[in-house]
Protein backbone atom coordinates (compact mmCIF):
# COMPACT_ATOMS: atom_id res chain seq x y z
CA UNK A 1 0.00 0.00 0.00
CA UNK A 2 1.40 3.66 -1.24
CA UNK A 3 0.35 4.66 3.07
CA UNK A 4 2.92 2.10 4.33
CA UNK A 5 5.60 4.30 2.50
CA UNK A 6 5.16 7.42 3.77
CA UNK A 7 6.93 8.86 6.28
CA UNK A 8 4.26 10.41 8.29
CA UNK A 9 2.78 6.90 8.38
CA UNK A 10 5.58 5.56 9.99
CA UNK A 11 5.46 8.26 12.35
CA UNK A 12 2.06 7.65 13.11
CA UNK A 13 2.26 4.09 14.19
CA UNK A 14 6.05 4.46 15.73
CA UNK A 15 4.19 6.82 18.09
CA UNK A 16 5.87 10.13 17.88
CA UNK A 17 4.74 13.24 16.84
CA UNK A 18 3.68 13.36 13.66
CA UNK A 19 1.31 16.11 10.92
CA UNK A 20 -0.71 14.24 8.89
CA UNK A 21 0.53 13.70 5.59
CA UNK A 22 -1.07 14.30 2.20
CA UNK A 23 -1.21 10.51 1.45
CA UNK A 24 -2.82 10.35 4.95
CA UNK A 25 -5.36 12.94 4.27
CA UNK A 26 -5.85 11.33 1.02
CA UNK A 27 -6.79 7.73 2.88
CA UNK A 28 -8.95 9.65 5.73
CA UNK A 29 -11.28 10.39 2.76
CA UNK A 30 -11.59 7.56 1.06
CA UNK A 31 -12.33 5.16 3.86
CA UNK A 32 -15.09 7.98 4.85
CA UNK A 33 -16.81 7.68 1.90
CA UNK A 34 -16.54 3.88 1.59
CA UNK A 35 -17.81 3.56 5.27
CA UNK A 36 -20.63 6.21 4.35
CA UNK A 37 -21.85 3.82 1.49
CA UNK A 38 -21.06 0.67 3.22
CA UNK A 39 -22.74 1.28 6.62
CA UNK A 40 -26.20 1.96 4.17
CA UNK A 41 -26.19 -1.62 3.16
CA UNK A 42 -28.61 -3.59 4.41
CA UNK A 43 -27.65 -6.87 3.62
CA UNK A 44 -25.11 -8.46 6.28
CA UNK A 45 -22.47 -10.53 3.88
CA UNK A 46 -22.19 -7.48 1.53
CA UNK A 47 -22.16 -4.90 4.17
CA UNK A 48 -19.38 -7.02 6.29
CA UNK A 49 -16.82 -8.47 2.76
CA UNK A 50 -16.97 -4.67 2.12
CA UNK A 51 -15.93 -3.38 5.69
CA UNK A 52 -13.54 -5.94 6.07
CA UNK A 53 -12.16 -5.35 2.82
CA UNK A 54 -10.56 -1.90 4.88
CA UNK A 55 -9.10 -3.21 7.32
CA UNK A 56 -5.43 -4.91 7.06
CA UNK A 57 -6.60 -8.24 8.08
CA UNK A 58 -9.93 -9.85 9.63
CA UNK A 59 -10.15 -13.49 10.20
CA UNK A 60 -13.86 -15.22 9.44
CA UNK A 61 -16.89 -14.84 10.95
CA UNK A 62 -16.93 -10.73 10.91
CA UNK A 63 -19.89 -9.47 12.14
CA UNK A 64 -20.36 -5.78 12.27
CA UNK A 65 -23.54 -3.77 12.78
CA UNK A 66 -23.79 -0.45 11.02
CA UNK A 67 -22.36 2.05 11.69
CA UNK A 68 -18.78 1.09 12.23
CA UNK A 69 -16.41 3.40 11.86
CA UNK A 70 -12.59 3.92 11.88
CA UNK A 71 -9.90 6.13 10.99
CA UNK A 72 -7.64 4.27 8.23
CA UNK A 73 -8.40 0.89 8.50
CA UNK A 74 -4.95 -0.27 7.58
CA UNK A 75 -3.78 -0.16 11.28
CA UNK A 76 -6.46 -2.71 12.51
CA UNK A 77 -5.73 -6.61 13.18
CA UNK A 78 -8.71 -8.35 14.09
CA UNK A 79 -8.53 -12.38 14.77
CA UNK A 80 -11.20 -15.14 14.02
CA UNK A 81 -15.49 -15.03 15.21
CA UNK A 82 -15.50 -10.88 15.67
CA UNK A 83 -19.24 -9.06 16.40
CA UNK A 84 -19.18 -5.06 16.73
CA UNK A 85 -22.74 -3.86 17.82
CA UNK A 86 -24.23 -0.70 16.26
CA UNK A 87 -22.01 2.86 16.60
CA UNK A 88 -18.58 0.97 17.40
CA UNK A 89 -15.62 3.57 16.54
CA UNK A 90 -11.95 2.69 16.45
CA UNK A 91 -9.76 5.44 16.17
CA UNK A 92 -7.02 3.54 14.09
CA UNK A 93 -4.07 6.27 13.71
CA UNK A 94 -2.17 3.91 16.17
CA UNK A 95 -2.33 0.33 15.69
CA UNK A 96 -5.11 -1.93 17.38
CA UNK A 97 -5.30 -5.58 17.36
CA UNK A 98 -8.08 -7.65 18.55
CA UNK A 99 -7.57 -11.54 19.24
CA UNK A 100 -9.97 -13.92 18.50
CA UNK A 101 -13.66 -14.54 20.20
CA UNK A 102 -14.26 -10.78 20.85
CA UNK A 103 -17.45 -9.10 21.22
CA UNK A 104 -18.14 -5.15 21.35
CA UNK A 105 -21.55 -4.22 22.81
CA UNK A 106 -22.96 -0.89 21.21
CA UNK A 107 -20.70 2.39 21.16
CA UNK A 108 -17.76 1.11 22.31
CA UNK A 109 -14.51 3.20 21.35
CA UNK A 110 -11.29 2.39 21.27
CA UNK A 111 -9.01 5.51 21.06
CA UNK A 112 -5.18 5.61 19.95
CA UNK A 113 -4.72 9.04 19.44
CA UNK A 114 -2.70 10.69 22.63
CA UNK A 115 -2.48 14.18 21.92
CA UNK A 116 0.40 16.24 23.65
CA UNK A 117 -0.01 17.89 26.94
CA UNK A 118 1.54 20.85 26.37
CA UNK A 119 -0.71 23.46 24.56
CA UNK A 120 1.55 24.87 22.77
CA UNK A 121 2.55 21.78 20.91
CA UNK A 122 -1.32 20.63 20.52
CA UNK A 123 -1.63 23.96 18.49
CA UNK A 124 0.28 22.83 15.75
CA UNK A 125 -2.31 20.00 15.21
CA UNK A 126 0.95 17.30 15.80
CA UNK A 127 -0.32 14.38 17.58
CA UNK A 128 1.25 11.01 18.63
CA UNK A 129 -0.54 7.66 19.13
CA UNK A 130 -0.23 4.26 21.34
CA UNK A 131 -1.34 1.34 20.13
CA UNK A 132 -4.30 -0.80 21.34
CA UNK A 133 -4.25 -4.21 21.95
CA UNK A 134 -7.07 -7.15 23.24
CA UNK A 135 -6.45 -10.73 23.88
CA UNK A 136 -8.64 -13.77 23.17
CA UNK A 137 -12.22 -13.75 24.07
CA UNK A 138 -12.73 -10.25 25.62
CA UNK A 139 -16.33 -9.03 25.66
CA UNK A 140 -16.71 -5.06 26.33
CA UNK A 141 -19.97 -3.69 27.07
CA UNK A 142 -21.51 -0.68 25.55
CA UNK A 143 -20.49 2.58 25.82
CA UNK A 144 -17.14 1.13 27.05
CA UNK A 145 -13.94 3.43 25.79
CA UNK A 146 -10.83 1.60 26.09
CA UNK A 147 -7.62 4.88 25.67
CA UNK A 148 -4.54 4.85 24.42
CA UNK A 149 -1.88 2.46 25.20
CA UNK A 150 -4.01 -0.26 26.73
CA UNK A 151 -3.71 -3.48 26.64
CA UNK A 152 -6.37 -6.20 27.78
CA UNK A 153 -5.33 -10.01 28.49
CA UNK A 154 -7.15 -12.91 27.32
CA UNK A 155 -10.87 -13.40 28.95
CA UNK A 156 -11.23 -10.20 29.94
CA UNK A 157 -15.03 -8.46 30.94
CA UNK A 158 -15.18 -4.74 30.41
CA UNK A 159 -18.43 -3.40 32.21
CA UNK A 160 -20.81 -1.19 30.04
CA UNK A 161 -19.77 2.41 30.32
CA UNK A 162 -16.01 1.84 31.59
CA UNK A 163 -13.40 4.01 31.30
CA UNK A 164 -10.04 1.46 30.70
CA UNK A 165 -6.95 3.68 31.36
CA UNK A 166 -4.52 1.13 32.03
CA UNK A 167 -3.88 -2.27 31.18
CA UNK A 168 -5.37 -5.37 32.70
CA UNK A 169 -3.97 -9.18 32.71
CA UNK A 170 -5.87 -11.95 32.02
CA UNK A 171 -8.80 -13.37 33.56
CA UNK A 172 -10.88 -9.93 35.11
CA UNK A 173 -13.79 -8.21 35.36
CA UNK A 174 -13.31 -4.43 35.28
CA UNK A 175 -15.44 -1.64 35.52
CA UNK A 176 -15.84 2.01 36.07
CA UNK A 177 -14.40 5.01 35.85
CA UNK A 178 -11.37 4.62 35.50
CA UNK A 179 -11.70 0.83 35.16
CA UNK A 180 -10.61 -1.05 38.12
CA UNK A 181 -10.96 -5.24 38.55
CA UNK A 182 -14.53 -6.03 39.75
CA UNK A 183 -13.56 -9.80 40.64
CA UNK A 184 -11.48 -12.23 38.70
CA UNK A 185 -12.97 -13.66 35.84
CA UNK A 186 -13.03 -17.87 35.67
CA UNK A 187 -10.23 -18.75 33.18
CA UNK A 188 -11.24 -20.42 29.81
CA UNK A 189 -11.22 -24.28 29.85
Amino acid sequence: MEIDNDPAYQQMINGELYLESPILQQRRRDVRTKLMQYNQIADNDDRNTKMKSLLRSAGNRFFVEPTFEFSYGVNIRIGNHFYANHGVTLCDEGLITIGNDCKFGPKVGLYTPAHPLDPTVRRTEAERTAPITIGNDVWIGGSAVILPGVTLGNNVIVGAGAVVTHSFPDNVIVVGNPARVLKQNAPQS
